[in-house]
C-alpha cells in the first residue's frame, strides 16, 4: 500500500500509523459484517442511509477527522481521512447519512463560517448526528451552476427571503440542514457574480421536500422547494456575493474523493470472490486485472488531490479529472463484469452476487451526471490547460 506525500508525486510506503489506522477500520467493518449490521452494496455513500452506523463512526473518531478539536474534530490529516473513507467505500458500508456533511460541508463551514455557525454545526457533523444536503442543482440549470435562479432577497434588518427550487438533492429527506447556493444580487445573466451561500435548516415551515423515485425504486433524491422562506442574517455563509468562489473550493472535495471510483468496488470484490470459488478463465483474469489497474491509477490521482488539500491548495482541475475518469470507470466496471461472468442479473433470485450485479446496473445512468456532468468537467480541465 502506498500514499503520496504533499510535496512530491512519487509514492512512498504507507506509514506505520496509516497502516494501523487501516487495520483498525477493516477490523471494525469485519465485525459489523459478521454482526449483520449492513449488507455491502454499490453506491452506499449515496443511498445507504443508516444514522446509527454514522453515529458509531462518530464515536470512533472517524468523522470530522480533519476538523480542529475545538469544534469536536480530531485534528487529523486529509490522508488519514482518505484511508478511513477508502475502506468504508470498498466494503460497501452504509455511509450516506453523514457523507455530504463530512466530505464538503464541514470544510466549507470551517473555511467560511462565523464562529457561531462553526459551534452550531461542526460538533454534530463530527459526532455523526447532524446531516446536510447540497443545494446546488436546479431544474433549469443542470450542471451549469452559474445559471441558478433560486433567489435570496435581502431585507433592511439583515434577514433574507429565499424562493426557488433545488433538484436531485441527495438525502434532503433525512438531512437536518442544507448549504444553499442562491442569487443574492443581479440577474442569472450575470453568470458567476451575485451568488451567495446560505445555511438553512430544512425543518423550516416554508421549505418543502418532495422525494424523486429513481429506476431502482429508491427515493434518495429529492426536490426541495423554498416558498418565500424567511431566514435570519445568521444564515449567510461567508461573504455576500462570494458564493461562486466558495462553491468552487467546496467542489474540490466533492469531485476528487475515492467515492468517484469506488462506488462499484463492492461488485468487483464480490466478483473476485466468485472467481476464487469457481475458477477463472484467462479472459476473466485479464478483465479483473485491467479493472484493478484502472482503480489503482485513479486511487493515485485521488490521493494526489488529498495531498494538495492537506497543504491548503485548491486543486480544482485535478479534482475535475478524478471525477471525469472515475465516474466513467464506475460504469465500465459494471459493464465489464456483466460481460465477463455467466450470471444473469435478470434472474437474481436468491443469489447475492446476482442481486448485487443487477442493482449495480440500475445505478449506471447516474455515474456521469452527479457532481457535474462529464462534459462540464472536461470544460474545466480545458480551461485549466489554457485550451479555452
Amino acid at each position: 500500500m502506498t500514499t503520496t506525500p504533499a510535496e512530491a508525486g512519487t509514492p512512498v510506503p504507507e506509514s506505520a500509523d496509516l497502516h494501523t489506522l487501516r487495520t483498525e477500520v477493516r477490523a471494525f467493518l469485519t465485525e459489523q459484517l459478521e454482526a449483520g449490521t449492513f449488507v455491502p452494496a454499490v453506491d452506499n455513500w449515496m443511498s445507504g442511509f443508516d444514522p446509527e452506523f454514522s453515529a458509531r463512526l462518530g464515536q470512533r473518531g472517524w468523522l470530522g477527522m480533519t476538523l480542529p478539536t475545538a469544534y469536536g474534530g480530531h485534528g487529523r490529516s486529509p490522508v488519514e481521512r482518505f484511508v478511513v473513507t477508502e475502506e468504508l467505500l470498498a466494503h460497501g458500508a452504509p455511509v450516506a447519512a453523514h457523507w455530504i456533511s463530512d466530505r464538503q460541508m464541514a470544510p466549507g463551514i470551517l473555511a467560511n463560517g462565523t464562529e457561531e455557525q462553526k459551534q452550531r454545526y461542526l460538533p454534530g457533523i463530527a459526532a455523526g448526528t447532524l446531516f446536510f444536503a447540497i443545494g446546488m442543482s436546479e431544474p433549469d440549470a443542470g450542471s451549469d451552476l452559474a445559471a441558478v435562479r433560486t433567489r435570496a432577497v435581502a431585507h433592511d434588518d439583515g434577514s433574507w427571503t429565499i424562493s426557488g427550487t433545488k433538484v436531485w438533492t441527495t438525502g434532503a429527506h433525512m438531512a437536518h440542514a442544507m448549504v444553499l447556493l442562491a442569487r443574492s444580487d443581479g440577474e442569472a445573466g450575470d453568470r458567476q457574480a451575485g451568488l451567495s451561500q446560505f445555511l438553512v435548516d430544512l425543518s423550516h415551515p416554508d421549505i418543502e421536500v418532495r422525494p424523486l423515485r429513481s429506476i431502482d425504486g429508491e427515493a434518495h433524491f429529492n426536490e426541495v422547494i423554498f416558498h418565500d422562506a424567511q431566514v435570519g442574517p445568521e444564515a449567510l455563509l461567508g461573504r455576500r456575493d462570494a458564493g461562486w468562489a466558495q462553491v468552487m473550493s467546496e467542489l474540490a472535495y466533492e469531485r476528487s474523493g475515492p467515492e468517484r471510483y469506488l462506488s462499484t468496488m463492492p461488485l468487483l470484490r464480490a466478483w473476485a470472490d466468485e472467481l476464487r470459488r469457481s475458477g477463472a478463465t484467462e479472459e476473466q483474469r485479464v478483465t479483473l486485472g485491467a479493472l484493478t489497474a484502472r482503480a489503482w491509477a485513479l486511487r493515485r490521482m485521488s490521493l494526489s488531490v488529498a495531498a494538495e488539500l492537506a497543504v491548503g491548495r485548491r486543486p480544482d482541475v485535478r479534482a475535475a479529472m478524478v471525477k471525469d475518469l472515475g465516474s466513467a470507470f464506475e460504469g465500465d466496471l459494471v459493464e465489464a463484469v456483466r460481460a465477463a461472468c455467466d450470471t444473469d442479473p435478470r434472474r437474481s433470485g436468491g443469489d447475492p452476487f446476482a442481486r448485487l450485479l443487477a442493482n449495480s446496473m440500475l445505478h449506471i445512468p447516474a455515474f456521469t451526471l452527479r457532481g457535474g456532468t462529464n462534459e462540464i468537467l472536461r470544460g474545466i480541465v480545458a480551461r485549466g490547460m489554457g485550451l479555452r
